[in-house]
């Protein structure tokens, strides 16, 4: 990192990071792909996490033979928010060690935020498990015009901050928030869920959030 530059931030994304709401999504993908009339494979819903709702949508509709439409995508988009409100309410569990890792960052004296391709809608019913008091911003998929990979929610999380974006650590789990947060200029620490994040330049892959010390939130960003 440049001399002129210093650790400023934390952006975290939610699904598969903070949360262990993968698996929630995993049974309300699973649903739909069946009302399709198609069981979905592990490798089609592996492509499809971390992605933005539309992108997920348009790969298992896909994989169902239906046409991707405008009204395919909408009745698709309708019913996924309500399953998954569904089960959210049923109750979130939380990745080990989040909450702590959450704590920390605010101890630290750091500026963070939420920076996640779900929708607002969801998000919201998410932060009453979350904390709204952990987060000095939050960014959804449907508030930026590309959701992840694309670098536009890291970009906009660093805006809303009024910070520089290479001064924010990204905390990810997936391929695609790891790239998105690398494209936008943030060393990420990734703590991988679902699937293998493959090591790049930029990225500190750790185990998972349990432990995680002020030393080590700074040498991930410094990398």
């Amino acid at each position: 990192m440049s001399s002129a530059l210093h650790l400023q931030a934390v952006l975290w994304d939610m699904d598969g990071t903070l949360l262990d709401s993968e698996k929630i999504w995993d049974v309300a993908i699973g649903e739909y792909s069946r009302s399709l009339g198609t069981e979905l494979s592990s490798q089609v819903r592996e492509s499809t996490l971390g992605n933005s709702m539309y992108d997920a949508l348009r790969k298992v509709l896909a994989n169902a033979s239906v046409d991707i439409t405008d009204d395919s995508l909408s009745q698709g988009r309708e019913w996924l928010t309500a399953r998954v409100g569904d089960l959210f309410a049923e109750g979130i569990p939380w990745r080990p060690g989040a909450k702590d890792a959450l704590a920390l960052v605010r101890e630290m004296g750091l500026s963070t935020g939420l920076v996640t391709n779900t929708e607002r809608e969801l998000v919201e019913r998410a932060l009453d498990t979350l904390g709204r008091e952990y987060f000095d911003i939050t960014v959804t998929g449907d508030e930026v015009e590309a959701g992840k990979p694309n670098p536009a929610p890291y970009l906009r999380g660093a805006a809303l901050l009024s910070v520089d974006v290479a001064s924010c650590l990204a905390v990810e789990d997936s391929p695609t928030g790891s790239l998105s947060a690398h494209s936008a200029g943030c060393p990420v620490l990734v703590v991988p869920s679902e699937v293998e994040v493959p090591a790049a330049p930029g990225y500190t892959i750790r185990d998972g959030l349990v432990g995680l010390t002020a030393d080590d939130v700074r040498q991930a960003w410094a990398g």
